[in-house]
């Protein structure tokens, strides 16, 4: 018979997942909303299917590494303990909600889980400091990749990529078959049936990635304390995560989720590409990843190396031409066209203005990403260590 204190704990996990589904459908399918595509409640369905698919493939290395490796005795999640570490995530959700900034909930739970750890002496610090690198080296990478598409690649892929959108809905559906199937309007181009396919493509592979790290965040406290075993456990959490995506996430899918969508179609897909494929490496080895972070920097690589198109890495080394200081260069190009050579590109192309990268809100980005799983390893701590309830 499942006890009071175990349901108490499930329904905690709910919360969390539940919380998790709002946060991460927009920035995945909000591109794909906006263009008309799919309705909001067909995207909280993909993102719930692809969610589940990178839960149940990947994501249970990350709950094993959250819940069975990063402190040394998993005895320590007792059932109070993990409801406390729980109580933190969704806590960290949210303080990062109400100063309009999307909390990691990947960093908060390690940090909970940290913290409950160094208070019982069994914090695993080989597993920490791995971790802890990855989050570090991750975002460079990102910022790199990125910079080097930016700098070499972006033209061709903004030519080819970069689609119009006709007036009126993309599709229609032909409802005198058997199973109703939708067929492109007379106004839809092929270019923009393969492009808006391909913005849904992205926004389930960002899904996807999604649910291997974050699957984690919820469930990953139960399952050390093996009260819940691994597969019911992300069946409840995907659960969650589904009724979050249909319910809350269509305020954030109105909004369109977050800054990625305020990107030029090409810049969109390759930042959410890398990111995506980041969160997914990470995942597979067993590091839970911080998304919100990575796509920042890689937005900041993508645009940086777009914006030094106009000199070649000759003349900067001679000091013949300084690097442009601003990175919003993105927002320069007309969707579609093909850009000059790199060196002969007009600097004058390069905007000034801050529609693409904004440096005082990606500082309050990062400085929050960082900021609240601080917050959560210290409160932790001191929880666990002080509190005689939790009696570590």
């Amino acid at each position: 018979m499942v006890s009071v204190l175990l349901l108490v704990g499930i329904l905690v996990a709910v919360f969390v997942g539940y919380n998790v589904g709002g946060a991460t459908t927009g920035p995945a399918f909000g591109p794909a909303v906006g263009a008309d595509a799919i309705s909001k409640t067909a995207a909280g369905v993909l993102m719930t299917v692809f969610f589940f698919v990178g839960a149940w493939t990947i994501g249970r290395r990350v709950v094993d590494t959250l819940g069975r490796e990063l402190v040394r005795d998993p005895s320590v999640f007792t059932l109070e303990a993990s409801i406390g570490v729980l109580f933190f995530i969704g806590a960290a959700l949210f303080v990062g909600n109400f100063f309009g900034v999307p909390a990691s909930t990947s960093m908060t739970a390690v940090g909970s889980i940290a913290g409950l750890g160094l208070a019982a002496g069994e914090l695993n610090v080989a597993v920490m400091g791995e971790i802890a690198i990855w989050w570090i080296v991750s975002p460079f990478i990102g910022f790199w990749v990125s910079l080097i598409i930016g700098r070499y690649f972006y033209s061709s892929l903004n030519r080819r990529l970069a689609m119009t959108r006709s007036a009126g809905p993309l599709y229609r559906i032909d409802r005198s078959r058997r199973v109703p199937i939708p067929f492109p309007t007379d106004t839809t181009t092929w270019r923009e049936l393969g492009g808006v396919t391909m913005v849904i493509a992205i926004g389930c592979l960002m899904a996807f990635s999604s649910g291997t790290s974050n699957i984690a965040n919820a469930i990953a406290p139960l399952v050390g304390s093996g009260e819940l075993e691994m597969n019911p456990a992300i069946v409840i959490g995907c659960a969650a995560v589904g009724i979050g995506t249909v319910t809350i996430a269509r305020r954030t899918l109105e909004t369109m989720g977050n800054e990625l969508t305020e990107l030029p179609l090409t810049a969109a897909i390759v930042t959410a590409t890398v990111s995506a494929s980041l969160v997914i490496f990470l995942s597979a080895i067993g590091i839970p990843a911080s998304f919100v972070i990575i796509a920042t920097m890689c937005i900041i690589g993508l645009g940086w190396g777009r914006a030094t198109r106009p000199i070649t890495v000759a003349d900067a080394v001679r000091g013949e031409e300084s690097v442009p200081v601003s990175v919003d260069a993105l927002t320069a190009d007309e969707e579609g066209n093909e850009l000059p050579s790199i060196g002969d590109e007009d600097p004058e192309r390069i905007p000034s203005a801050v529609d693409l990268f904004n440096p005082a809100t990606t500082a309050r980005v990062v400085l929050m990403q960082n900021i609240v799983p601080l917050i959560a390893t210290v409160g932790a701590y001191a929880t666990f260590r002080f509190v005689p309830i939790f009696g570590l």
